[in-house]
Order: C-alpha cells, then structure tokens, then sequence
C-alpha cells in the first residue's frame, strides 16, 4: 500500500464496540445499514470486541486488515470513493474558511459545520453504507461479510481518536491537507483577513514542525 499508515492494534475491550465522537457514530451507522443482516452485524461486533482484528493499514481510497475467528485466518480488503480534485479543493477551502478548524483537526475534534458545509461544496466526507466496498478470503455469501464488518467496526473507533484518517480515507491525508494549506496561505492575496490568516498560517507551521520532530524521532 502507498502511502500506508499501520494502526497500532486495538486489543480486547468490554463492553460495546459503539463510538463515542458524533462523527464516529455517523461511521457506525453506515456500518449497520452496509450489513446484511443483523445477525452478521453482533457477529463483527464480538470479533471486533474481542481483539481478532489485526493492524488495521489505511490508505486513501482503501484499508486493509487481518481477522481471525474459530476458522481460520482471513485478509479483508476494503475500499472508500476518493474525492474527486473539485472536491478535494472544496474540502481545503472548507478548513481554511474559519479560524480554528485546523487546529480543532490537529486536537482530534471533527467540527459539524466543517462537514456540513465541505458537504454543501460536494466534498462529502462520512459515507454511506452503499460506499463501504469489501473483499475477504472467507466463503461468506454477503458483501460485506462478517470479517470485513468487524474490521469497519473498529475503524469506527480510529476516526474516533483520529479524524484525519477519515481524511486521508477520502484521499487527502492529513500531510497532504497541511502542504495544501500552506500553499494557499503562501500565496494568499493581501486583501484576504490578515487575523484569519495569520491564525492558519500559525496552526499550519506548528503542526508541520510537529510533523518533522516526529519523523526525526522515529529516525
């Protein structure tokens, strides 16, 4: 996978495998209308539950994990519509229109108006269950199957501590959406609000920093 980050793995939790952030319950929804039955949807939810989902690797446009249950072991491959260019442009206008929103991103806060309004310049964000795509080795007759709804399941729980992977799920990661941001504070006019700019110029250049440190650690 290109581009690929690997999630840490989530391990056995009690209790359900509901989200707690609105956006997160917005993922779980289209999880529940994705499913066939509701049978299939408590099946995913104990495997979910009792840590049989593996690493969990997001891309944009895809993921992919491992599941394991009394069978066997079994590869799900999931996928996610990109934004088109048009909407993916609509989508960095849309953070960069107020003051506060990238850095509400960065504390791992998902703003309602954000989405509405990305949503309003056709940058749609959540999806729907007709959207959540998903392959898997198993011999299950529905799409998805159980395997590929646990491993959405838990997906739930990392746009939870994180909404820049459904960002980078909808093809912009969060490097990508800070370069872009950069970009366009770079070469914005001198007529644009010089508050509002120099309060996203700010964020952006923390964040970035943040982002280098973080690579000269890991190196």
């Amino acid at each position: 996978m290109t581009g690929a980050i690997l999630h840490p793995r989530v391990p056995a939790r009690r209790g359900g495998v509901r989200a707690t952030t609105w956006w997160g319950k917005a993922w779980v929804r289209a999880v529940e209308e994705a499913a066939y039955a509701e049978a299939d949807a408590r099946a995913a939810r104990a495997l979910a539950r009792g840590g049989h989902v593996g690493q969990i690797a997001t891309e944009p446009g895809r993921y992919v994990a491992s599941v394991d249950d009394a069978r066997g072991l079994w590869t799900v491959e999931g996928s996610l519509p990109v934004l088109d260019d048009a909407g993916l442009a609509a989508l960095v206008e849309t953070v960069a229109a107020e003051a506060g929103r990238i850095a509400a991103l960065l504390a791992g806060d998902l703003p309602h108006d954000l989405v509405e309004q990305a949503e309003e310049s056709g940058a749609e964000l959540l999806p729907s269950g007709f959207e959540l795509g998903s392959a898997c080795g198993c011999d299950h007759w529905a799409d998805p199957c159980v395997h590929a709804l646990a491993v959405l399941s838990q997906l739930a729980w990392l746009l939870d501590a994180d909404p820049f992977v459904l960002f980078q799920l909808r093809g912009l990661p969060r490097d990508e959406l800070l370069a872009r941001l950069h970009a366009r504070q770079s070469a914005a006019s001198t007529g644009a609000d010089p508050d509002l700019d120099l309060d996203l110029d700010l964020a952006v250049e923390a964040a970035l920093y943040a982002a280098r440190l973080l690579e000269a650690d890991d190196g």
